[in-house]
Order: structure tokens, then sequence, then C-alpha cells
């Protein structure tokens, strides 16, 4: 109870100056929304970059026999030379609730030929009806359709298809080494092109039906190299791929389950990097509006100095003229935060939920192999949001200590006095 007559001065000293209090709350408040937003756009490009390097071809998650990286070589299929179930396999990956997607693959190395005009190339196969729900890179063709399984059929990207001179409907012979030794060797009809942006991609792969790729490099039907796995969200991949090790190791199978963490280590640093920067945000940012406020209300306490004296001069201790210039202080982080919340909370909303376009700005990006889609997205963390205002808070209570510190040393006598 004692207290509470210097916490009603303290909030009423906030109207002294309508115009001031409302500036210093809106530079405290801008440096709240200024933590919140460069922490959450750094997650948001973050996320992006996880999201976008694991959905467009790769997944979550890869299963494929423990020798199989990192040579990847052809002869190292699930199962070894006898295959494997290739339907009790996907039903025991598909039957944990994390996954959203998996699909069979066989990779080939081999050439790819039209007229005079030669590509070296990763050759694909997949099944054309699991493969577009785990993927993003045959979602949108930019010309033609996905192959069909037994007609020879294939597609390519543009830039090989630039290389080559092909286009869809041309007849290409792909050349490639088989399981057995021999040298396989086809006629396939391009029947689309995909565009991913990548150039690495658009160069060098080909995609073709899964049996088409086994028959011409000598696979049998139950061989495959590896089943991708897409799950709900990239970060439950490392939790999604422990579980599916222990419900494969009834298989039979030697395999290995690797998430992206595991085959993607250089983003989990980058994601670790950009987490590390987090607190020397917090500390460029409110050490610069600990002067700002602090400024501001040395200059209001000197104007109020004869106040202070009178207080002095009534029997107010100096710690009592601290805590009403704390309490102000206070008050003012009080007000800041709500002001700084009231347009922060929209924004971030907005911005996660339908992020701005920024393709007018900067175009398309890369990194670590993943496309950046040009938006302003962020995502949130709750946690950073309680930090940063605690720490509006504390930077409105160290920029009011020096401010009340001066206001309580004031000599009465003389400062009452005019001197």
């Amino acid at each position: 109870m004692a207290a509470s007559p210097w916490i009603r001065i303290g909030w009423r000293n906030l109207g002294r100056h309508r115009k001031r209090t409302i500036l210093t709350a809106l530079g405290l408040g801008a440096g709240y929304f200024a933590v919140v937003f460069i922490v959450g756009w750094a997650e948001g490009i973050t996320a992006e970059m996880v999201e976008n390097a694991t959905g467009l071809v790769s997944g979550q998650i890869e299963i494929h026999a423990r020798e199989y990286r990192p040579e990847r070589s052809l002869y190292e299929t699930i199962g070894g030379r006898d295959g494997a179930d290739l339907s009790r396999l996907l039903r025991t990956v598909s039957s944990n609730a994390a996954v959203v997607a998996a699909a069979p693959r066989v990779y080939a190395g081999g050439l790819v030929s039209s007229g005079e005009s030669t590509s070296a190339g990763m050759l694909m196969g997949i099944d054309p009806e699991l493969e577009p729900l785990l993927s993003r890179f045959l979602d949108d063709l930019s010309e033609g359709r996905l192959p069909t399984p037994g007609r020879r059929e294939l597609v390519v990207g543009v830039e090989m298809a630039r290389q080559l001179a092909v286009e869809v409907g041309s007849e290409v012979v792909v050349v490639a080494p088989g399981a057995d030794g021999s040298m396989g060797n086809d006629i396939f009809q391009v029947v689309g092109m995909f565009q991913t942006g990548l150039a690495e991609l658009d160069a060098t792969f080909v995609v073709l039906p899964l049996e088409d790729l086994q028959a011409l490099v000598a696979l049998a039907p139950g061989r495959i190299h590896e089943v991708s796995v897409a799950t709900a969200d990239p970060w439950i991949a490392d939790d999604t791929a422990e579980q599916l090790g222990a419900a494969l190791a009834a298989t039979g199978l030697d395999l290995e389950v690797a998430s992206w963490t595991e085959l993607r280590p250089e983003m989990v640093e980058y994601a670790s990097l950009i987490d590390s920067f987090y607190l020397i945000i917090f500390v460029i940012v409110f050490t610069i509006a600990l002067f700002g406020v602090a400024n501001t209300m040395l200059m209001a306490t000197y104007e109020r100095r004869r106040e202070f004296a009178v207080m002095l001069a009534l029997g107010a201790t100096p710690l009592k003229v601290v805590l009403a210039v704390i309490y102000e202080a206070v008050a003012m982080g009080i007000l800041s935060l709500l002001m700084g919340s009231a347009v922060t909370f929209p924004l971030m909303v907005w911005w996660h939920t339908a992020p701005p376009d920024m393709s007018w700005l900067y175009g398309e990006l890369t990194a670590f192999g993943a496309l950046m889609r040009p938006t302003l997205r962020v995502e949130y963390n709750f946690l950073v949001w309680f930090q940063a205002a605690l720490a509006l808070l504390v930077t409105a209570v160290l920029a009011g200590l020096y401010p009340a510190w001066r206001a309580s040393q004031v000599p009465p006598a003389d400062t009452l006095s005019g001197l």
C-alpha cells in the first residue's frame, strides 16, 4: 500500500507531455516490432529453404540399402540382388501417421542423345502416380505430361531440352550401363518438360517410369534404390525416421533411414547460425532504444527538478524519488509494449498466412540447392515474442535508472531558491 502513491505519480507523469510520451513509446514499440519481425523473417527464410530443399525432389526422409550412400552405386538396391517386397515396404512406411507420401525410386547415370547433340544426365525412375504426392518438381510441367509406364516415354528439364534441341514429341536415345554389365540403350519419346529454376536440375535430370528404367539398366522389378518419404512437417523428420527405422527392422532388410538433417547437414548448420544471431539482434535494437529513452527521461526529470526538490523538502527520501521515476519508466515500457503489440501481431499474422510477393524487389534466389520464393514470409516464435517483451520492459527500467538517480540528488534549498 505504501508504494501505491508513487505508482500513481509515475503513471500520471506520462500525461505531462503527451506528444513526447507517445513518440518515446513509439520508439520502444518500434524496437519490439523490429526484433520480432527480424527473427520471424529469419525463421521464415530458414523454413522456406528447408521446405523447398526437401519438398522439391528429395523428400524429408530417404530409405535405402545401408551401403548405398555415399557412392549411390547402381548395384546397391534395397534387398540386394533379390530385391524387396515393394508393396509391403510402402505399406509399412505409409502406416506411420507423420508420413504424408512415400514413393519408390531408381537412379542411374546415362547419356541422352538427339541428332548430333548429347548430354550426360541423371536418370530417375519414378512411379507416376505416387511421385506427384511426394515431390513438387513435376507438379506443373512447363509443357506436356508425365510419362506413361511401358510406352518408352520420358520427361526432361527445359535446359536439357534446349541443349539437345528437342521439344515435346521428339525422340531421344538413352544409353546407360546395366547392372548385369551390359550397356542398355533404347529410344524414348519426350512427352513433357519441367522447369524448377535450378540449373543443375533442369539440365541433368531425366525422369522415366520406374519399370522402364529398371528394364533399361537390367534391374529386376523388385530392385529399387530408394523409398523417398514426405512428412507433415520437415522438423519432425528426425523422430519419424527413428520410428520408421524401428518399424522396418521387422522386414529383415538391412536398411538405412536418413532424415534431411543427416543428408543436408549444411542446412542444419545454417539454421543454428541464424539462431545464434538472435541475441545480437536483441542487444543492438534495445541498446539503441535504451539511449533514446534515457535521453528523453533525463530531459523530463531535468524539467521537473523543482518538483523533486519540493518532494525532498517535504520529507520524501531519495529512494522514494527514485521509485517515482522508475515507476514512470515501467509505465512507459508497458505503454510501449501495448503500442508495439498492436502493430506487430496483426502484421505477423498477415505475413505468415499470406506473405506479400517481393518479386518486384528481387528475383528468385537459391541457397544450398533450394529455390527461394520472393516473399516476405515470417514464422511464429512465441518464445522470442515473450523474450522481446521482457527485454523491452528491462530496457525501459534501465533507461530510467540514471535519470532517477539524478532526480534523487537534486539539492532542495538551492533548486527552490533559483540557484
